[in-house]
């Protein structure tokens, strides 16, 4: 189920806020709580918050702290661009969103406006952060100063950019648009998107596009003389009043705004008597320009009217502040009553999203993103906490990665090592070890080891080990960290950062086993790709399987990938596609395959397949017409280690794909190996995903 939308931009003034207003108000008539948030907010003006996140959440009333209501600012987000942290930015935006998504039964996620420094990139953030969040989009585009050609052409360039990425565009509004054009604007949208699109037009609307009494003070930097409690006023038209008085009561229109220089007491009052004389149009207020006040008896007369309307004097030239007025882009403002309103009346005219609310409930999110992998698998791992021991204590890579883990509260950490050692190498590479939160253990020097000689000497001593050799073992860091995990005093472990695969796994097959019913103990690694994670299987330990070895790799596999939210469309690789290829190998693998839809019917498999075909669409159409695993595999099984090794590290290298993993699977308790040359982040992964497997997936 969905439970989020992103409306995006195309440019800044679009209007959207009439959407987030509108489409707030039809959400909270169809659920009962609904969240508001805003990945990234303008604050190249100075504003201390946000007047999009404060109209949303005051006229709603949706009880939500400010600082959850977003992630960055721009200039937040610029300054970590240009560090090289956008992971980072990613991350920020998914948990905080994440959070609402646990608070709320459903969040209006509000896009950028495209202000500022950075705005040339925001277009492209906009359509990142939609994907990673998983949410479908509804478009807006301004019509202001377009063609209908260029309306169109810009909302169809948007469309593509969203759908290319495969964000669900469910709807296009094109907005501001002359009424008398507004069939048109449906006509041309409907000509090239598919009939699952929602497709509306919203008129111009002449109230919104005015500013208040108070935009205008606030960009004119003026003074309030006179009707402080009126500056919601909205203007309609403006006017310099430079001309004498009985000229100038001619040009007044419904909300005019008057400007005129101070010191034209003739025009001040005189606009003043027409704003409550029946035969004159209202006036939203006077701005005096010149940095001139009227004179004292001018300014008691004004005291004295029984009606007012604001007075306003600015320091600039009669020119420059009737130029900066009509420059104002106007917002809707929390205190904006009456174009909250229109804006929701407009809406509701124009706009019915009844039916696509109902499809958004519905609707499954595609994909998922390597961010949002990542956040699934953090959010999980500290659901339940779990004691993972780490045997390189003195790796700085290990160290590093255990103060992340724990400052983070998602695992518990354990290091094996001497601790003068430890803490020497943390202090030559600057890591904060905090000795508070990570238990450093000498293996020769616990209170465990006897107990843990004993237990070994006892599992082993029918293959011939007495209680020296035992003794020797268990001072082996890893022959120690397994021996925890069989006693039940950790959960998980990872190792192989300093040693060999052989060394790391050797003792979990001795005497922590493999699960019931499975003979093969093999890895798989999760490759986050930029628009998916694939599962790739074995690349780290079975050499040469039999068929009924790669049968069972790939059971494991699915197993594994169903396990973490992955839906298992197994490939059985081969340097052939179906029934074209012959030979020792792919005859392996086609036996491989049958065995496994013989034991499980319910897994969808197909092999043997060439790897363009298991993930090229077209192309797995092509070679496969009727394979519901051709062209979208998401569980791809090598046949051996030589091919899988060389695949996972030629893709990682090549499309800077993130490889989760080795994860091993089939043991009683996990215990994983790292590569030699892995990285902190490596560390930090496969720590999690061991802390997962320790949850007992």
């Amino acid at each position: 189920m969905n439970k989020g939308i992103y409306i995006a931009t195309l440019e800044p003034n679009s209007g959207k806020s009439i959407i987030s207003l509108g489409l707030m108000r039809t959400l909270l008539g169809k659920t009962a709580k609904v969240g508001y948030f805003r990945p990234v907010i303008d604050d190249s003006k100075g504003d201390t918050k946000d007047n999009h996140i404060n109209t949303v959440l005051s006229f709603f009333d949706i009880p939500l702290d400010y600082e959850d209501a977003y992630a960055f600012t721009t200039s937040q987000l610029i300054k970590k661009r240009n560090k090289g942290k956008s992971g980072e930015i990613l991350d920020t935006i998914i948990t905080k969103y994440k959070n609402l998504e646990d608070q709320f039964d459903f969040v209006l996620v509000e896009g950028s406006d495209f202000t500022g420094e950075g705005s040339v990139f925001e277009f492209d953030t906009n359509v990142l952060i939609a994907k990673n969040l998983g949410l479908p989009v509804i478009l807006v585009g301004s019509g202001v100063g377009k063609t209908e050609d260029e309306l169109l052409g810009s909302l169809q360039i948007a469309y593509t950019s969203f759908t290319e990425r495969d964000v669900s565009v469910m709807g296009v509004v094109a907005n501001k648009v002359q009424p008398e054009n507004l069939q048109v604007a449906k006509k041309g949208l409907r000509n090239f998107l598919p009939d699952m699109v929602e497709v509306f037009a919203i008129p111009f609307t002449e109230k919104l596009a005015h500013p208040t009494i108070k935009e205008i003070v606030q960009e004119l930097d003026g003074k309030v003389l006179f009707g402080d409690e009126f500056l919601d006023n909205q203007t309609g038209n403006f006017g310099v009043g430079a001309m004498q008085l009985r000229n100038y009561l001619t040009h007044l229109k419904q909300d005019s705004l008057v400007i005129t220089p101070g010191d034209r007491a003739d025009i001040i009052l005189g606009a003043l008597q027409a704003n409550i004389s029946t035969n004159y149009p209202r006036i939203s207020g006077i701005i005096l320009t010149g940095g001139l006040v009227p004179e004292e008896p001018i300014l008691k007369l004004i005291e004295g009217l029984s009606q007012i309307v604001p007075i306003v004097s600015v320091d600039d030239g009669t020119f420059s502040v009737t130029n900066r007025v009509g420059n104002i882009k106007s917002k809707i403002y929390a205190t904006s009553k009456s174009k909250i309103e229109t804006s929701l009346t407009v809406f509701e005219k124009e706009v019915s999203f009844d039916q696509l609310i109902e499809r958004l409930i519905n609707l499954e999110p595609k994909g998922i993103t390597p961010r949002m992998f990542q956040y699934g698998l953090m959010k999980r791992a500290s659901t339940t906490k779990k004691h993972i021991v780490l045997p390189e204590g003195t790796d700085p890579r290990i160290l590093n990665a255990a103060v992340q883990l724990v400052e983070l509260d998602i695992v518990q950490i354990t290091l094996l090592g001497e601790l003068e050692k430890i803490k020497e190498v943390a202090v030559q590479h600057s890591i904060p070890l905090n000795l508070e939160k990570i238990s450093i253990i000498n293996p020769v020097d616990s209170d465990h080891f006897e107990d843990y000689v004993n237990t070994f000497y006892e599992l082993r001593k029918h293959k011939n080990v007495n209680m020296d050799i035992a003794r020797d073992w268990m001072a082996d860091v890893s022959y120690y960290g397994t021996m925890m995990i069989y006693k039940g005093h950790a959960d998980g472990m990872v190792s192989g950062a300093a040693h060999t695969t052989a060394h790391t796994i050797k003792p979990a097959l001795q005497f922590i086993k493999t699960k019931p019913g499975v003979s093969v103990v093999s890895s798989v690694f999760f490759m986050c790709l930029e628009d998916r994670v694939s599962v790739f299987g074995d690349c780290a330990i079975n050499p040469n399987p039999s068929a009924g070895e790669l049968a069972e790799i790939a059971i494991s596999s699915a197993e594994s990938s169903l396990a973490f939210g992955i839906e298992p469309k197994i490939a059985m690789l081969s340097y052939s596609s179906g029934t074209s290829g012959k030979g020792e190998d792919v005859d392996r693998v086609r036996e491989a395959t049958e065995i496994v839809k013989k034991q499980r019917p319910d897994l969808k498999v197909e092999g043997p397949i060439q790897y363009d075909a298991a993930v090229d669409a077209a192309i797995g159409k092509s070679k496969l017409p009727d394979s519901e695993v051709a062209g979208q595999a998401s569980v791809l099984i090598f046949p051996d280690l030589n091919t899988g090794n060389n695949t996972y590290k030629a893709v990682q290298r090549e499309t800077g794909a993130l490889a989760i993993g080795p994860m091993l699977q089939g043991l009683n308790k996990p215990v994983n190996d790292l590569s030699r040359g892995c990285t902190i982040e490596d560390i930090f992964n496969t720590v999690i995903i061991t802390a997962i497997q320790a949850q007992g997936i």
